[in-house]
């Protein structure tokens, strides 16, 4: 029997967190300049909140060297 996805928002106390990009992308590859945007970062110094799923937790991973990650407290 194959197991059912979880839905990212069914997820109960998610985490949030604030994304903020603090380094140029130019000279680095396609796919971390497409991984910046898939953050919903268009800006440098721009700052997004997201919820701190598995796809999130791995596209901040790939770029971390571009990006500074906070959590931010008091939200569910």
């Amino acid at each position: 029997m194959a197991r059912k996805k979880q839905c990212p928002e069914s997820v109960e106390g998610a985490k949030i967190w604030r994304i903020t990009w603090i380094k140029s992308s130019i000279g680095y590859s396609r796919r971390q300049k497409a991984t910046i945007q898939a953050l919903g970062l268009k800006r440098l110094g721009q700052t997004v909140e997201q919820k701190a799923t598995p796809v999130i937790k791995g596209m901040v991973q790939k770029v971390s060297h571009l990006v500074e990650v906070e959590e931010v407290k008091g939200q569910v």
